[in-house]
């Protein structure tokens, strides 16, 4: 979900941080990568949890629904002649790529990649002016789609809760005045407005159009969506001991995955669309403590990890739950689909 470089302003050693990958010693252990295993990675983008897992002997099936990752990894394919496999498809979709026997493991880690924010023709990046784009496959509506077609109440939704933006109701407003003179075409053009509605402050860490960005790009690509259609999946692909490892950099993230491990645990509770349960066999224990977040040291040689959090469960011999994403608490929002035409 939230971009991996945490907001879209740098910070010394951002850029050769750019491609390492977060929490890596973190994923691996509780992974559990060896020969003989089969581990799915949902996200391969840049490959360096692939990669790694390849170098402790395990098979490697690898997910990304961006083309531009697929073509990048092919170098890795070859080199490991029969270990990976690469294939360009949603992460939610994981399932339909599992062996018969199922996983060993799956990992996951959540949100935009660098590479994407560096290509500017993406639409990720307003310090990069490009089209106001921000599809990850490329396909379907754009984020200039929903900018200049949606309503602006439906806007006000997308940017409070999804970004998280305190003047959403403001920034929506002076969308739909200007799109009456001018449609937003480019990031730039849409950072400028917001910039003049909601002027940078001194104390500001970061720019007034990060969370717009960011809800934005969340809405686009269906993340929240994708993300919780992913931990269910993982559940019916994985073989009993396999273990499911996945790094957040958002507070929505990781509240999903909190809760999708806390529903999986067994112990009683409830939600406000569901009343209390009895405790159940767990379907999911914990591994470790729960939450594990970045070394001091890491956060401090790579401003990736700083707000990267872990959680991972090893799945039971019980009974995968109801798929079933009420678990979740997501929001309704308006379907991209009726934008169209």
């Amino acid at each position: 979900m939230a971009s991996k470089t945490d907001g879209e302003h740098s910070r010394p050693g951002e850029e050769a941080a750019r491609h390492i990958p977060v929490m890596l010693a973190e994923v691996l252990e509780a992974l559990e990568p060896s020969e003989g295993k089969v581990i799915l990675d949902g996200t391969f983008g840049a490959g360096g949890y692939a990669r790694a897992i390849l170098d402790r002997g395990a098979t490697v099936i690898a997910l990304d629904r961006d083309p531009t990752a697929i073509a990048g990894g092919q170098a890795l394919v070859t080199e490991r002649a029969g270990r990976l496999s690469l294939v360009q498809s949603e992460f939610s979709r994981l399932a339909e790529h599992a062996p018969e026997g199922g996983l060993d493991g799956v990992v996951l880690d959540i949100g935009i990649s660098s590479m994407q924010i560096d290509e500017a023709e993406r639409g990720f990046s307003f310090q990069k002016n490009g089209p106001l784009d921000m599809r990850m496959s490329g396909n379907g509506l754009s984020a200039a789609d929903v900018v200049n077609r949606a309503k602006v109440s439906d806007l006000i939704r997308i940017f409070s809760f999804l970004g998280e933006e305190k003047q959403a109701g403001r920034i929506a407003r002076a969308i739909e005045k200007r799109r009456e003179r001018e449609p937003f075409a480019t990031t730039r053009d849409l950072a400028n407005l917001i910039e003049l509605v909601n002027p940078r402050k001194a104390k500001d860490k970061i720019h007034p159009a990060t969370r717009v960005f960011q809800a934005l790009r969340v809405y686009v690509n269906d993340e929240l969506g994708e993300l919780g259609r992913a931990l269910l999946a993982a559940e019916a692909a994985l073989k009993p001991g396999g273990r499911l490892v996945v790094v957040t950099f958002h507070s929505l993230e990781d509240r999903m995955v909190k809760k999708f491990f806390a529903d999986r645990s067994g112990k009683a509770q409830g939600s406000r669309h569901m009343p209390m349960i009895e405790d159940r066999p767990p379907v999911f224990t914990p591994v470790g403590k729960g939450l594990v977040i970045a070394s001091e040291d890491e956060a401090e040689r790579n401003p990736r990890a700083r707000s990267a959090k872990l959680r991972a469960g090893i799945r039971t011999e019980v009974a995968a739950g109801k798929a079933d994403l009420s678990i979740f608490d997501l929001p309704s929002l308006t379907a991209l689909e009726k934008l169209g035409g």
